[in-house]
């Protein structure tokens, strides 16, 4: 039987809705964050399977069980990692059950890391998080207390200032991470340049990207696990895996996070966090939120709403000079006018 490929616009709601019936039918949900989806069809026009991509990992992968055993997995594989090509993107990360794992070995694909029976997460790249490692590894520092702290900063405030300084006092030296992932109102290198900026005065910070393999929430797979508080722990836990291995590899012994005392998804997570770092011989430290004037806790979400305001006055109450410099700036000006034009602004803390 011969098999038809078509992509399903997000316009399209009958196929949308086939492709929800398929994956309902493996024990999958359409994941919310995705950028492109396709579909195979026999002859009949019947969905038959399906998958989609979202930045450069793969999900919702499926393939109807009257056609298990022809090779429909790999053809959907092979057309996703194809349409990322001509994106410009190689290096590409899936996720999917453990019981899918060999299969999708034989893709070429390479186990990461894995949460119990829930999600496993896997790269194209036989060594991708060994070469990382390795990378990092070239930053080890010795010392009595070796911190970590993992930032998005959109954009660094004072609160980012305060954690930073916070734990910075405390350690012998700090590893402060930047989310890689570019999904935020501020880019990736912008957001990187102000956390330097505004940490400049600090002599025993190192500065390394996330790259792939610090989870963030933007790319978890929430269609794996129906349950958002379960979903949240799923996070957690995988990236607790994954910072196991970071934390080993640098000899990092605590990690702070700062507290989010509006947010439940923010409070689980930290939870979770702290049940599970000891396990790596990490211990969390969760550091209250720096208030301003008011009393009010001070977040790049506050930080936003004033820019779309051209509040200059509560920006000055919530950011360092060094932000309060590059929004002045040209290039800053220019930034923030094409953002809040924009209807792609991600609004991530």
């Amino acid at each position: 039987m011969e098999f038809t490929p078509h992509e399903v616009r997000k316009g399209d709601e009958r196929a949308r809705e086939e492709v929800r019936a398929l994956l309902k039918r493996e024990g999958l949900a359409l994941d919310k964050n995705l950028d492109y989806t396709i579909g195979l069809y026999d002859e009949s026009y019947r969905l038959a399977a399906t998958g989609s991509y979202f930045a450069n990992t793969l999900r919702c992968l499926a393939v109807d069980s009257e056609y298990q055993g022809e090779g429909l997995m790999a053809a959907i594989v092979t057309l996703l990692k194809e349409k990322l090509f001509i994106r410009g993107i190689s290096h590409i990360f899936l996720y999917t059950k453990p019981n899918a794992v060999e299969r999708i070995g034989a893709l070429g694909f390479y186990e990461i890391a894995r949460v119990g029976q829930q999600v496993v997460f896997m790269e194209n790249k036989r060594s991708g998080f060994k070469d990382y490692l390795e990378k990092l590894a070239q930053s080890r520092r010795t010392g009595d207390t070796i911190g970590s702290i993992i930032m998005n900063a959109n954009p660094f405030t004072l609160g980012h200032q305060y954690l930073a300084e916070t734990a910075a006092k405390k350690c012998t030296w700090l590893h402060l991470f930047v989310v890689s992932e570019d999904r935020s109102f501020f880019p990736f290198e912008t957001r990187k340049k102000l956390i330097i900026a505004g940490t400049r005065h600090l002599s025993n910070i190192v500065y390394h990207d996330t790259g792939n393999y610090l989870i963030s929430s933007a790319v978890f797979p929430s269609y794996f696990i129906k349950d958002e508080e379960d979903a949240i722990r799923a996070q957690a836990s995988l990236d607790v895996t994954l910072f196991g291995k970071v934390s080993e590899t640098l000899g990092i012994s605590d990690r702070y996070v700062g507290d989010e005392p509006f947010s439940p998804t923010t409070n689980i997570y930290n939870e979770e966090m702290a049940r599970l770092l000891p396990g790596h011989n990490v211990q969390l430290h969760i550091v209250p939120r720096k208030n301003d004037e008011g009393d009010v806790p001070v977040s790049a979400t506050r930080v936003r709403e004033a820019l779309s305001l051209r509040d200059e006055d509560i920006l000055k109450k919530l950011l360092p000079p060094s932000t309060m410099a590059f929004l002045q700036s040209q290039e800053g000006k220019m930034l923030v006018e094409q953002q809040l034009k924009s209807s792609q602004g991600i609004t991530k803390g």
